[in-house]
């Protein structure tokens, strides 16, 4: 469930079974095991999976140099705006980013951003129709354009009602 777009930027779609690994590890990096706290858990990352109309990612921009991190989110506020995915056949979905918080300052974007892709009916009839599903980001700084593998495709499927 990764999609790379390009060297520098990554999807990493989310779903029941992601939500609960990290859940779970979160829980035991913490030593909770109360129910209250538990469930605090579950209420934070619940939004974070699909309602059967959305692909939900957390969007990762990712520059190994710290320096050159530093100068590219820089250069690349707005990046998650930019993100796109197209099931083909249909227009591309712009995404509905960081409905949590504001990740980026007027100088700089974060490094990380949770993003949210609405579908159409007919988009979804299509996808689950079988059609090829194509993902972009169309950033002044950074434009990259790709094809989701069929393995990554057939599983964002999955999510759909």
């Amino acid at each position: 469930r990764q999609l790379p777009i390009g060297e520098h930027a990554t999807l990493y779609f989310e779903d029941a079974l992601t939500m609960q690994y990290q859940v779970q590890e979160m829980l035991r990096l913490e030593r909770m095991f109360e129910p209250e706290p538990i469930q605090e858990e579950l209420d934070v990352y619940n939004p974070l999976i699909p309602d059967g109309h959305n692909w939900k990612a957390t969007f990762m921009v990712e520059y190994g140099d710290v320096d050159e991190r530093r100068r590219m989110l820089a250069k690349l506020v707005g990046i998650e705006k930019k993100v796109w995915l197209q099931v083909e056949g249909c227009d591309k979905v712009f995404p509905i980013a960081n409905e949590d918080l504001d990740r980026e300052t007027g100088d700089k974007t974060s490094a990380v951003h949770f993003l949210r892709f609405e579908l159409t009916p007919q988009m979804i009839a299509a996808a689950k129709g079988g059609a090829a599903l194509h993902a972009g980001i169309d950033h002044a700084h950074y434009r990259e354009a790709v094809v989701v593998p069929e393995a990554v495709r057939a599983s964002l499927v999955t999510d759909l009602a």
